[in-house]
């Protein structure tokens, strides 16, 4: 399996020139019909190389095939994902097809010190973090409540409900911050989360008691069904100003963009400056979860135009271009990537079935009468296929 669709392949490249400066950086309208804001891009769609006076990074060949493995390695353990799902061996899978750079790039600027708090789609910041894709899968396939130990790598067990962990995340850091540790904490979040009452509850307690943490949101324009100008008349990152604390937007299909402004923000909370919103301007290139149509909501164009901004086909374009990588590295990718999702697809079958009545256990310590008559009512609607089978 390529990690290059048929509509990017079409994509054409600009070779004049390998590096420029960008005015203050690039202008992407959203919003309000008269507002501009403010896009930090550091690689253009065509693999250009961009410069910016504020947010600007120096990697070596050997760092830029490191951040170009894991986003291919992670599309590779996703799009397996989405396959089994399709078999039938997961009850369900939420992609992150198009956010991969976001997620690599803002994974990366952290340190083994530092704390995540995901929410149910950060396969790739879960892969930079260490935790097996094969746990992930595990609970999607409804065997384990997450399969890992949050402490063993800094990263929180997956949040079903949706904005809670920014939350979580904030009260961690403040907690660490009293404790006067110099780490930080980031809490990955979603433009639909953004409307919730406990992101914005997490905005206010974290300005107030100046959290180390920052809050990265990724913003793929589809809370679901309900698109970006259905909830906001500004931009995302605006709304920080009005708790009091910085908000910046970066091209979230731009890896190294994605990796210089979470360490930027990432430094600031270190420094005791409190909290920075980092909206990733991106894109859902897929479904919301793998129970999702996107094509009753949104039209064919509009991936389609998003398909060139493609994350891993622009990073290879700017390392073919600058001989950071050549032919033999991306021969070895592809073996392991096809390796990759061998293995996982081997664990997930390997995986016993779940047990349909565990869903009603530990739901309260000592019993409920309610829970009771559900699971009582579940009982009997499994019962009834096997008095089908029967007859």
């Amino acid at each position: 399996m390529t990690v290059e669709s048929t509509a990017a392949r079409k994509t054409t490249r600009r070779s004049s020139g390998t590096k420029r400066t960008a005015s203050a950086s690039a202008k992407k309208a959203q919003g309000s019909p008269n507002s501009e804001p403010e896009l930090v891009q550091l690689l253009t769609p065509e693999g250009e190389r961009v410069q910016h006076p504020e947010y600007d990074i120096d990697l070596s060949a050997e760092e830029l095939r490191g951040l170009y493995r894991d986003m291919v390695l992670t599309r590779r353990f996703d799009a397996e994902a989405t396959s089994l799902q399709r078999q039938g061996e997961l009850g369900l899978w939420a992609s992150l097809l198009g956010q991969e750079a976001a997620q690599i790039g803002s994974a990366r600027a952290l340190r083994d010190d530092d704390y995540v708090f995901p929410t149910y789609r950060e396969h790739g910041v879960a892969w930079c973090r260490g935790v097996d894709p094969a746990n992930l899968l595990g609970m999607f396939r409804g065997v384990n409540n997450g399969g890992w130990d949050p402490n063993s790598n800094n990263f929180h067990l997956y949040t079903i409900v949706i904005g809670s962990q920014t939350l979580h995340a904030t009260g961690y850091a403040m907690g660490i911050a009293k404790d006067g540790a110099d780490s930080a904490v980031i809490a990955y979040f979603g433009d639909g989360a953004s409307s919730q009452g406990d992101v914005n509850e997490a905005f206010t307690f974290s300005a107030v008691y100046n959290a180390p943490v920052v809050f990265f949101c990724q913003n793929n324009q589809w809370a679901i069904s309900e698109p970006t100008e259905k909830q906001t008349r500004v931009p995302l990152y605006q709304r920080a100003a009005g708790f009091g604390f910085p908000g910046v937007r970066v091209d979230g299909n731009d890896v190294l963009a994605c990796l210089a402004v979470t360490r930027s923000a990432l430094e600031r909370a270190r420094r005791g400056e409190g909290p920075t919103l980092v909206e990733a301007f991106t894109y859902r290139m897929g479904a919301h979860t793998t129970s999702d149509d996107p094509t009753k909501y949104r039209r064919d164009e509009e991936r389609e135009a998003w398909e060139v901004k493609d994350p891993i086909l622009r990073l290879k374009a700017y390392m073919e271009r600058e001989g950071h990588a050549d032919a033999a590295f991306f021969e070895e990718l592809e073996t392991e990537s096809e390796a990759l999702g061998k293995r996982v697809r081997e664990a997930v079958r390997a995986m016993p079935d779940p047990e349909h009545m565990a869903i009603f256990d530990n739901v309260y310590a000592d019993g409920h009468a309610l829970v009771d008559e559900e699971r009582a009512q579940f009982a009997a609607y499994q019962a009834s296929f096997a008095d089908g089978e029967a007859e």
